[in-house]
């Protein structure tokens, strides 16, 4: 099949683009990007006043499946990923039974392909059942694709069991992505330990219970040589460990999501909204500067959404007893546009990079570029689109958003997935 996008913004930093033309695609790959370009026979589709970016990939999504379709599952999280702009994901293994063989591995992808509205890149756990004692399959698992381990959800609390971990993904040029949390400080804290806590009369977080995992596996991978991605960083000091790190030269990059840059411990008021209870907890107002900063200075280097899906009746408890999580796929772009890009924080380049290239890059997934050859994953969205997010017409199960009645300028409108397109003027294809 052929199709031409027509009149779009196509911008793309790897190849130095950025300017109105179109783009020719056959059989899944673009055969040509230029100006007045024409085919014999296809699709044409006029996307004038649209930006079109390589396919926007969010590295860090909870799928739910197998275990808990009640909270979400491959069909409806795709489709969420899909409405938001996303050409792939790539799901957690904090399942049940969880990812920590080949032959999960096989079911996930195997479903993916089945029912999936975008691409699915599994990672593999790293201690069988999330235990963080025994190691997990992870040479039959990299056997069968997998190029990125955690346990995420889990801090690993042993540092001999870390290290064990990295030796064994290091053979493989595999990326470890720790969730860092050290139990013994972390304890039942239910918020960000501080003047919040207290005003809510809440179990405290200490910042501490990230920040010593993180200067621990940072330790780590300059002891091993093992690609260490830190998982959902919230705090300034954190930050600035990974800064040091990066200058050192070790092989270490980090992620942030939008609800620890635009949400801060003052959002949770005395309605003690649950859908505001996130792990890592929303931090401070100066953690969330500082986490911008690092997005703007380059020491970031992936949004993510941390996609965590509940059902209602789990979240409409009281705030102890509620899970974490909070979903975002469908406003994950949104409120990057809305708050970074539109206000000329960073540009549009820059959030490419963070949403469509360094995903793939740390991931160990083919680049996608908007040039002859490249496969045709894309993202088209409409810059000026005025909206605010609700549940009704939302794809998720799922409707834990902490940003729920939110006003954003800017969303996705089209995705493309290997040239087929997978959503169409805000509509998901089925």
């Amino acid at each position: 099949m052929a199709l031409m996008l027509k009149g779009a913004r196509c911008i793309d930093p790897q190849v130095g683009l950025d300017e109105v033309c179109d783009i020719l695609i056959r059989d899944g790959k673009i055969v040509s990007v230029g100006h007045d370009l024409t085919m014999e026979k296809g699709v044409t589709r006029d996307l004038s006043g649209k930006v079109i970016v390589p396919g926007l990939v969010d590295m860090h999504v909870h799928l739910r499946e197998p275990g808990y379709e009640q909270k979400e599952d491959i069909a409806s999280g795709t489709r969420a990923a899909a409405h938001g702009g996303f050409t792939a994901v790539c799901a957690m293994p904090n399942t049940d039974p969880v990812i920590d063989n080949a032959v999960g591995v096989e079911y996930v992808k195997a479903r993916a392909k089945e029912v999936g509205a975008c691409r699915v890149i599994v990672s593999g756990a790293c201690t069988k059942s999330l235990g963080g004692e025994i190691l997990a399959e992870m040479g039959d698992m990299h056997a069968h694709g997998v190029r990125a381990f955690t346990d995420d959800g889990h801090g690993i609390q042993d540092a001999g069991m870390m290290r064990r971990v990295m030796d064994y993904a290091s053979q493989f040029d595999c990326v470890v992505m720790p969730h860092c949390q050290d139990d013994s400080l972390v304890g039942e804290g239910q918020v960000n330990e501080g003047v919040v806590s207290t005003r809510l009369g809440m179990l405290g977080w200490p910042a501490e219970g990230e920040e010593l995992e993180i200067a621990r596996d940072i330790a780590l991978c300059r002891l091993t040589g093992c690609p260490v991605h830190i998982q959902h960083i919230t705090t300034a000091r954190g930050l600035e460990m990974v800064r040091a790190a990066k200058a050192e030269g070790l092989p270490v990059t980090c992620e942030v999501t939008p609800h620890h840059m635009f949400l801060t411990e003052d959002d949770i008021d005395d309605t003690y909204p649950t859908a505001l209870k996130v792990n890592p907890p929303l931090r401070t107002s100066d953690d969330a500067v500082a986490l911008v900063a690092g997005i703007v200075d380059g020491t970031v280097d992936a949004i993510v959404t941390d996609h965590a899906p509940h059902t209602d009746w789990e979240k409409d408890r009281e705030f102890e007893l509620a899970p974490f999580g909070m979903i975002g796929l469908e406003t994950s772009l949104a409120s990057v546009l809305t708050n970074l890009v539109h206000k000329g924080i960073i540009g549009y380049d820059r959030m490419i990079e963070l949403m469509a290239v360094a995903p793939r890059r740390i991931l160990r997934e083919e680049p996608v570029r908007l040039e002859a050859g490249s496969v045709a994953d894309l993202t088209v969205i409409d810059p000026d689109a005025e909206w605010t997010y609700a549940r009704e017409g939302s794809y998720s199960k799922a409707g834990n958003s902490g940003f729920t009645g939110c006003a954003f300028k800017g969303k996705a409108t089209d995705a493309y997935v290997g040239g087929y397109a997978t959503m169409e003027d805000g509509v998901v294809v089925e």
